[in-house]
């Protein structure tokens, strides 16, 4: 099987470790001591000095305002002077180079980001040559120079998990493919390590890891044969979801596994597949396990959802710049990986031979949004 090149794959595959991950994240994540009302308990005048941005992608997805939420607690609690930034859409990189301005003039301590692009980098080298400590949230850069660590799920690893869960189910059937990514006028390496990670986990070669749709178009999975009918954009919404499902359709009305980059995107798809009568045999998988998520698992919607934990990211990344500032200490990458693993479960309550999952009941105690 050609895995992926090693600046995609700089990291090591986990089985049933994915859920220990999380389980670990709840004695790190706030290691330091405040009193009550949220000020430090040693540093005060440290804490109230500290400033940090958080620039989202978008508010428009519960993701993003799960993160911001998630922020916001962990500023309260440790005194920090957050300021909230959001692109106008999904890739919207003028809205975030203008935060990463704004964060620079205001003397911010750090600066959190989910980047919309690779135009956003030259912003962001610069605000680290200005001093600010830069942490990357979710969707790490194309430049790793320019953060200065990143706090996200391993998204190869999500994408892989909803692959291999796939692969199973089918028991042996023909998998007719669609494939809904993110962007086809940018690369971010959410998009081709989601899309590559499934490709992966249903046992497809993939042929340039850092590249959505370059893949055989016909070939042999795990389990049997497979077909791609083809890749297309949804910009991460329910609409742009939609838009691609009608379109793959047009090429192959066949298709009974589908692919999304989240799971707005997975709804809009699933609604393009009922208006045209296609959702008997259908699959459909995505990465994101938002409590809607998880509901439209618990319905059938989706088959199976590999959930993050975007609060997690946040809480941690707020709680990583006061710790640099109020005693220098910076945060360390996981042991193996070259960011911080945040952690990712596989759930649904069709739970595959081999495959390590959750239930949704589980699923809705630790979900957001």
């Amino acid at each position: 099987m050609n895995h992926a090149t090693s600046a995609a794959r700089g990291r090591r595959v986990l089985t049933g470790g994915s859920l220990a991950t999380i389980a670990a994240l709840a004695i790190t994540g706030c290691a330091a001591s405040s009193t009550p009302g949220g000020s430090p308990s040693d540093g005060d005048a440290a804490g109230s000095e500290i400033g940090v941005s958080l620039i989202v992608k978008t508010t428009t997805n519960p993701f993003f305002v799960a993160m911001q939420e998630g922020a916001e607690a962990a500023a309260d609690e440790l005194g920090v002077e957050l300021t909230m930034a959001a692109g106008k859409e999904d890739g919207d990189e003028d809205t975030q180079i203008q935060a990463i301005e704004n964060a620079i003039s205001k003397g911010d301590a750090g600066i959190l980001i989910t980047p919309n692009g690779p135009a956003v980098e030259d912003a962001l080298i610069k605000a680290r040559d200005a001093g600010l400590y830069v942490i990357a949230l979710d969707t790490p850069p194309a430049d790793p120079e320019s953060v200065d660590i990143t706090f996200a799920t391993d998204n190869f690893l999500a994408g892989q998990e909803i692959g291999k869960w796939t692969a199973a189910k089918l028991g042996g059937e023909k998998a007719t493919i669609a494939l809904i990514d993110l962007f086809d006028d940018k690369v971010v390496s959410v998009d081709f390590n989601r899309d590559q990670g499934f490709l992966d986990g249903m046992g497809i070669d993939t042929a340039d890891a850092a590249k959505n749709g370059d893949e055989a178009a016909t070939g042999s999975y795990s389990g049997g044969d497979y077909e791609i009918v083809g890749n297309e954009a949804s910009q991460g919404a329910e609409d742009g979801g939609r838009t691609a499902a009608e379109t793959l359709l047009s090429k192959n009305p066949d298709i009974n596994v589908v692919y999304t980059i989240n799971e707005p995107a997975a709804y809009g798809a699933y609604e393009a597949f009922k208006a045209a009568g296609k959702t008997d045999g259908l699959i459909v998988v995505s990465i994101d396990g938002g409590c809607a998520g998880v509901d439209a698992v618990k319905d059938g919607t989706i088959g199976a959802t590999s959930q993050q934990y975007p609060v997690k990211m946040a809480e941690l990344g707020v709680q990583a710049i006061f710790d640099l500032v109020d005693s220098g200490k910076a945060p360390e990458v996981t042991s193996g990986l070259d960011f911080y693993n945040t952690g990712v479960a596989l759930v649904t309550d069709d739970p595959q031979d081999g495959v390590d999952s959750i239930d949704t009941a589980a699923g809705s105690e630790i979900c957001w949004g």
